[in-house]
Parts: C-alpha cells; structure tokens; sequence
C-alpha cells in the first residue's frame, strides 16, 4: 500500500494523500480543495433525488487525516460551503457538532467562487477568511487555477480526474494530482463532486488515486511555466 506520495515542489517536500488532500509536513498543514459541505442538502431543495449523508462521510474523513497527521493548520482551498441553500440547519448544525470536537484546531479557508455565492462559513466556527493568494513559504494556496508572479500556486476549483484505458473499450476514471512547473492543482475532496478529464498530453506530472493509494502515471517529464500547466 502506498497511501501518500511524496514529492518536491518549490524547494519543499508535499505528501499527495490518497485522501484527495496534500499534507506538507514542514508546516504541519493539511490542504483540502473543494469540499462542497450541503451540495447535497442543496440538491435535495431543489427537488433532487441524491443521497444523505455525504457531510458526515466528508467530516469522519477529515477527523481521519487529523487524528494520523500533526495538523497545526487545516486550510481548505475554497468552496467551503456550496450554495446559499447549503446552509440547512441540520448541515450547519453537523458542522458545528464536528468544530466543537476539533476546538483548538486552526482553520483556514481561502475563499473560492461557492464561498463568494454561499456566503462566509458561520461565525460560530470559528474559521479565518482570506482572499487569494494566501502566501505561505514558497507556495500561493488559492482556489483559482491561476498563475503566480513568485509563488507556485497550490489551487482547487477544477477537480482533475484521469481516465484510465484499459482493453477494449474499459475505462476508468479516477482523481488525481496535476503537478506543473509553476502551478499544481488538488483533486476535490468532497464525496459528492464532479470532475474534469484531464490528459497526459497537457503535460502535467499527473498522480492518480485509486484504492487507497496514490502513484505517478508516468516519469516526471519536464513542464513549461504557465497555466497550462
């Protein structure tokens, strides 16, 4: 089993976790992109036949990664919350049973464009707010895949998945990590999320994820700066 996957990136050391998060040991952070909490909540407003549950499923995986990571910060990479119908008192009410149990945790979230529809998370749970960039060390952690003057850019918002060929006409597609030259994008953490089809073409160094484990789908290649990656 290989249930993280180290790399170097920008002069430091990132662990890629099959959790769909990235854990960066130096600042003992744990980084987690589109979480989405009360999509579903908000689907079933609008008359949507979709499952319950998907916020406690996210919240057991998160009290996971903090109760097996040194986590002095938890910053969520945008899209907190999912819409303004996200806020369902029984969802905000699970939110705030969980940040009781994790009071001394420091939270961030850098807002991503759910958050600036949905609103700030409520005050009672006690999470700092910022807009992108949040520059830490050599990284901008930002929500939108957008490139950095200085900083390589640690972003969300896309939610990369990779389809796997396999004989015939099988195909399978999973989550993955896009690494680039200057910019790198995290898969969505949340359960109950899309994704876009990203190619190996586009030239990324591209980690998938796959029954709990996280490996490189092919040798690192050289990357051109930019966006793209």
């Amino acid at each position: 089993m290989n249930p993280y996957q180290p790399i170097e990136l920008a002069g430091s050391t990132l662990w890629l976790l099959a959790e769909k998060a990235v854990y960066w040991p130096e600042q003992q952070a744990l980084l987690i992109a589109d979480i989405h909490f009360g999509k579903a909540a908000a689907y079933r407003r609008l008359g949507q036949p979709v499952p319950h549950g998907t916020t406690d499923t996210n919240l057991r995986q998160l009290d996971d990664l903090l109760a097996r990571y040194a986590c002095r910060q938890l910053i969520f990479l945008g899209d907190f919350l999912h819409a303004p119908e996200s806020r369902a008192p029984s969802t905000l009410a699970r939110l705030a049973e969980w940040r009781a149990q994790h009071a001394q945790q420091e939270i961030t979230l850098v807002r991503g464009n759910h958050d600036r529809r949905a609103g700030d998370p409520p005050r009672e749970l006690d999470i700092s707010v910022v807009s992108e960039p949040l520059l830490l060390g050599p990284y901008a952690l930002q929500h939108e895949p957008d490139p950095h003057p200085t900083h390589h850019v640690l972003a969300g918002h896309v939610h990369p998945a990779f389809q796997l060929h396999g004989r015939g006409r099988q195909r399978l597609r999973l989550p993955c990590f896009c690494i680039g030259a200057r910019l790198s994008l995290l898969p969505a953490f949340g359960n109950f999320t899309g994704t876009m089809t990203v190619a190996a073409e586009d030239n990324w160094q591209i980690y998938v994820i796959g029954d709990g484990e996280v490996w490189p789908l092919r040798r690192p290649a050289p990357v051109r700066p930019g966006i793209c990656p």
